[in-house]
């Protein structure tokens, strides 16, 4: 089968929705199809033709202000010419799933929106708002949807009255659950994730004031550090708080094994890779209840906040801490098998 996969960046590039791409591209051609990942990415520091394990990459060129949306109609150009059996574009925020979408033909056409219904700010909020009945549009000229949460598929439902189809985001479950947990002079929390106000971690730091014994590690880089680091100050935790910046996959395991608990504290989230990695590692989280992050409080070893206040926050870190977290997680081979089946979907 010839599958083209439009997304806004791919790797070297870093992210859930590139993680997801990637993943799932990688294990396709495993199983013997042929894919071509199209993505809007040209000029980021990549070729803009290039073969990575198996997969062909066209890069097309296009602007993306403030590194949101990446408009760039030269997409539909590329994915008009594949000829593909199946286009499976990504990512609800992001022009190229439309522009795979008006460019699709007579392929199959699946969508895996990774939608959340925000943003990370009011002029995005406005610009998500005018572009919503071509974006609407696009969904619905899908022959499959897929939602990566019960939540997700729900808030799809409600937006654009789309039935979409809940295939959860994969894990190397092994990975993270054979993994050496890292060892450091104190016991210390953890995030991981873009360094974004909406990622909410000013409030794990705020939290720190009523958590004792306990230093908090951040991974990840983004443009809010400066922010963040005024808050550790204001706060007086600085010498508890401890930014990593980038932290490669090798060290990311031991990383939330280590852990005595993981926080999660964002606005939204479509799924919560962050949080299914901390549970295979056998960690117990802390979760804002708020989009996607609110489904995982089912899990025993998960307990949600209300609203991240430091008080909440810290009675949340003490009713977890020194647990073990069991959860069943999905893996890729699974998601790929069900990816599989909903290829074969067809329009009535």
């Amino acid at each position: 089968m010839r599958v083209v996969q439009a997304c806004p960046r791919y790797a070297p590039h870093t992210g859930g929705v590139e993680t997801h791409v990637q993943e799932v591209s990688e294990r396709l051609v495993d199983r013997g199809h042929d894919v071509t990942v199209v993505t809007a990415d040209a000029g980021e520091d990549a070729a803009r033709r290039d073969v990575r394990n198996g997969i062909e990459i066209r890069r097309c060129r296009g602007v993306a202000p403030g590194g949101a949306f990446h408009v760039a109609p030269s997409v539909y150009r590329a994915v008009r010419r594949l000829d593909a059996d199946v286009v499976h574009a990504h990512n609800y925020h992001s022009l190229p799933l439309l522009f795979a979408a008006l460019a699709t033909g007579d392929a199959r056409f699946v969508a895996t929106p990774h939608y959340h219904g925000g943003s990370a700010s009011s002029w995005r909020d406005r610009l998500l708002s005018a572009y919503r009945p071509l974006g609407g549009w696009a969904l619905r000229r899908a022959d499959a949807v897929i939602a990566v949460s019960e939540w997700e598929a729900e808030r799809l439902a409600q937006d654009f009255g789309v039935d979409a189809t809940v295939i959860p985001n994969g894990l190397d479950v092994e990975r993270f659950a054979d993994a050496e947990p890292e060892e450091r002079e104190r016991p210390y929390l953890l995030t991981v994730g873009r360094l974004e106000e909406y990622k909410g971690i000013q409030h794990a730091i705020r939290a720190l004031t009523e958590i004792e014994g306990y230093d908090l590690l951040v991974a990840g880089s983004g443009p809010y550090r400066d922010e963040l680091e005024r808050v550790a100050r204001e706060e007086e935790v600085t010498d508890r708080v401890e930014f990593l910046g980038y932290v490669d996959n090798e060290r990311l395991p031991g990383l939330y094994a280590g852990a005595e608990v993981f926080l999660n504290l964002s606005e939204f989230e479509a799924y919560g890779m962050t949080v299914a990695e901390a549970l295979a590692a056998g960690t117990p989280c802390v979760v804002r209840e708020a989009g996607a992050l609110q489904d995982w409080t089912d899990v025993e070893s998960c307990v949600g906040v209300g609203r991240p206040t430091a008080t909440e926050v810290a009675t949340a870190v003490r009713a977890v801490a020194g647990s073990r977290a069991d959860a069943s997680l999905t893996d890729w081979a699974t998601v790929v098998s069900r990816l599989e089946t909903a290829y074969e979907i067809t329009k009535d």
